[in-house]
């Protein structure tokens, strides 16, 4: 008997987000090897559409690390982190914490910027960090996925160019939904995942660098390395054996954004999560973040003192409606649900089934 699963379920948890037909069907694609001419092309195209997604110039890079959106994450750190830099990480959630950790590893010296959970830290804090110590790069979350907080990175890496510091950036969360900007906001290194906002499967991490980091990147990691990434995506040389099926999709994904254009795709984020606030505002019910700081692809939900079992709540939407929401995590377990509404999966209806299985199940 098959374990493969036959009925569909509607994912709205922090990630994988729902994903077009179409996007499924790019994958039963007739099958290329990695340096296939038709392969080539595709990678080709691939990286413009990233380019543009990213808004990174002709003299940076932007393409896809084959992995989940960690892979981006240790790429980032791999290229720029050098044992006995001094790191200063930003950390108001799970996955800035993560970035942290990460960049401990790889020999850095890591100073914590820790802020509330559940808010965007104040460019100032960074400011008088910066100020008191020299740094060699910050990260920062741009959508903190475990809170379902903005953070304001445009003015945070404005903040470190004056101090001549490299910015690494996470948006994993919010490229495809929200605007991201590596020209315009003055970034660095970028890097996100394939199966949130972008709308395909999970297994690649799109990633940005800039002109200036791009030239400096050196890693001692062989799979991660930039320069020998480039030379698969641009020389044409061996370096690992991609995944076409998963080229086929995100390739697919990418001409969907391209098609609905980042403008009116960040436009119909913030509308859906506008309604979706709307509708719990009316149960009673409310997110985390303040206005002005909260996400439109993830919404932390804050869980109501009538709930004496949530988990239950999210077994019940899961068996019975068919829907997918995600827990807490860190000190916001137990507190919070976490509400993806992003890619194909930030429509309309979407919040009014979610929002009537809810009244359904707390009332």
């Amino acid at each position: 008997m098959s374990l493969i699963p036959t009925t569909d379920r509607l994912l709205l948890g922090p990630g994988p987000s729902p994903v077009l037909p179409r996007v499924l069907q790019a994958m039963t694609a007739p099958q290329r090897s990695h340096l296939d001419p038709d392969m080539l092309a595709l990678l080709d195209d691939l990286r413009r559409r990233l380019h543009g997604l990213f808004n990174v110039n002709a003299e940076g890079i932007a393409f896809a690390v084959s992995g989940t959106g960690s892979s981006g994450l240790e790429t980032a750190v791999a290229n720029v982190v050098a044992p006995g830099d001094r790191v200063l990480c930003i950390v108001t959630g799970y996955f800035g914490d993560r970035l942290a950790q990460v960049c401990e590893r790889y020999g850095a010296e890591v100073t914590r910027l820790t802020g509330e959970w559940g808010r965007a830290i104040d460019p100032e804090q960074v400011r008088v960090a910066m100020e008191h110590a020299p740094f060699r790069a910050v990260t920062v979350v741009h959508a903190e996925t475990s809170t379902g907080v903005l953070q304001p990175v445009q003015a945070i890496a404005a903040i470190a160019r004056e101090h001549g510091v490299t910015s690494i950036v996470d948006a994993v969360t919010s490229l495809g939904a929200h605007p991201v900007d590596v020209d315009g906001w003055g970034l660095d290194v970028v890097y996100s995942c394939s199966q949130k906002g972008v709308g395909a499967p999970s297994g690649f991490a799109p990633i940005a660098f800039n002109a200036a980091t791009r030239a400096a990147a050196k890693s001692r990691s062989f799979y991660l390395d930039l320069p020998l990434l480039e030379g698969y995506w641009i020389k044409r040389g061996y370096h690992h054996t991609i995944s076409t099926p998963l080229v086929y999709a995100l390739h697919e994904a990418l001409a969907v954004i391209d098609e609905e254009t980042m403008p009116a795709r960040s436009a119909r984020h913030a509308r859906v999560h506008g309604e979706f606030v709307g509708a719990l505002a009316e149960m009673g019910l409310s997110v985390l973040p303040p206005e002005g700081e909260r996400l439109w692809t993830l919404n932390a939900v804050r869980i109501p003192e009538r709930v004496t079992d949530e988990a239950k709540v999210r077994v019940a939407l899961r068996d019975t409606h068919g829907i997918e929401i995600g827990a807490g995590l860190g000190p916001l377990a137990g507190k919070v649900w976490r509400v993806g509404l992003m890619g194909a999966g930030a429509t309309s209806e979407n919040v009014q089934r979610l929002v009537a299985a809810l009244k359904t199940e707390i009332g």
